[in-house]
């Protein structure tokens, strides 16, 4: 999805690395002082972290922090390693990017961190639910999250009497009203098949249990049944949405909705400075996509933008929980917060942009569900897949596919959890 790094292949010798040391916390330079470096995913989120950075060097005298925020930041980290220069801190997303590092032993449990009891436990789940096998301990302080669903024109439904559905008829029918009189329900920008995700991830949400995928690597299921229904029901989009939305781009749909071109678009938050970079007075809101037939059964996609690991190779984990704890105080989240359009993952009383107002009870309440691509493995192409998929229109060989290319790029995967199944948590855990 936008704004989160895709995993890429892990080449042997890094993963090689994985019992290596390397310069980390506790060295001092010149000055004295502990040097923590950290190393953060998100280089649209510079700024933010270089006030952050500032600000603790201004406020500790014992401890130097260093935060580097490179573009490509996953291919960065990877050569680092060979090269035996690994951070104290690393700053990355929830998805098999992490998913990769827990499998290579890089993190240092964090257990003992206190700050962990400040985090909704929805996002701890969430991380938990990343683990190939079961791990003993935490790895990681959810920071950031992000939610996803329906963007919409608040302007143009308070001018129409639309009203938010809360159920798939619901849905289906506000896009017949919205049709019918001569304006467009959805536009979508499939020519960037990253954006297919987009819908299938909000619908997963509603229709799909959140961990799926291990229970497919268990063998307790498999994709032709569990994705049945989202598949089917993605596919009912289409003829709500522009003519052949595939020769449209995420900035030709960004562009089209801003103008009032469409009433809603099916994306994350994080589209909305594109959009308003087009039109800084449109006035967004958001609801949660309502796939499900109960209103009940309706979860927030919504997933681990940023957390931070410290790793196994950090020599001063004290320094490292200093950070944290800085990190997590109210005002340099709420900082963060207003800076990136993002969810806290840490429990109090934030602000939130208004473009989130009709995901707030969700938010409050924890009722949501990480994104399924997630746990998908880069070689998979599984947005290309669904783009296809929606050209085509055949759920059968589409979910058929699925299952073939998940045990194909999964296998190292499944056996791993096969050989944990066998030997119990004695073998599997750390």
């Amino acid at each position: 999805m936008k704004g989160r790094v895709k995993s890429a292949v892990w080449p042997a010798a890094v993963l090689a690395v994985m019992a290596l040391s390397a310069a980390g916390c506790g060295k001092t330079s010149e000055d004295a002082r502990t040097q923590v470096r950290m190393v953060q995913y998100k280089p649209e989120a510079v700024k933010v972290f270089e006030e952050l950075e500032n600000e603790f060097n201004r406020t500790h005298e014992d401890i130097k922090l260093t935060i580097e925020s490179p573009n490509d930041a996953m291919t960065v980290l990877k050569t680092m390693f060979v090269k035996e220069e690994i951070p104290d801190i690393v700053g990355i997303g929830g998805d098999i990017n992490y998913s990769n590092f827990l499998d290579a032993d890089m993190f240092m449990d964090i257990s003992d961190y206190e700050g962990l009891s400040e985090v909704k436990e929805v996002y701890l789940e969430i991380d938990k639910n990343l683990e190939f096998v079961p791990l003993k301990g935490t790895y990681a302080v959810p920071y950031a999250g992000n939610a996803a669903g329906v963007l919409y024109n608040r302007t143009m439904f308070q001018e129409n009497g639309w009203t938010i559905p809360t159920t798939w008829q619901e849905f289906l029918d506000l896009c017949e009203r919205i049709k019918d009189q001569g304006q467009q329900p959805l536009y979508f920008g499939f020519k960037d098949t990253w954006t297919c995700l987009a819908p299938w991830n909000a619908m997963c949400a509603d229709l799909a249990p959140a961990d799926i995928c291990a229970r497919v690597n268990r063998g307790e299921t498999v994709f032709k049944d569990a994705y049945r229904e989202t598949a089917e029901k993605i596919l009912k989009l289409i003829p709500y949405a522009q003519k052949d939305p595939y020769g449209y781009s995420y900035n030709d749909a960004c562009t089209a909705f801003a103008r009032g071109e469409s009433a809603m678009y099916v994306i994350g938050s994080y589209a909305v400075p594109q959009i308003k970079s087009v039109n800084p007075d449109m006035d967004i809101d958001s609801f949660v996509f309502p796939a499900a037939d109960e209103a009940e059964q309706n979860l927030l996609n919504s997933g681990i933008d940023l957390q931070f690991s410290v790793m196994k190779a950090c020599e001063n984990k004290e320094a490292a929980y200093e950070v944290l704890r800085f990190l997590q105080e109210d005002q340099n989240v709420q900082k963060y917060m207003d800076a990136q359009n993002a969810v806290p993952c840490k429990e109090g009383d934030f602000e939130l942009p208004s473009m989130l107002d009709g995901m707030l009870p969700y938010i409050r309440e924890g009722k949501m569900a990480d994104y399924q691509d997630h746990y998908y493995p880069a070689e998979m192409t599984v947005d290309a897949m669904i783009q296809t998929y929606l050209m085509e229109g055949d759920p059968d060989a589409f979910l058929g596919k699925f299952d073939a290319d998940w045990k194909r790029y999964n296998r190292d995967i499944i056996r791993k959890v096969k050989e944990f199944e066998r030997d119990g948590e004695k073998e599997g855990g750390r």
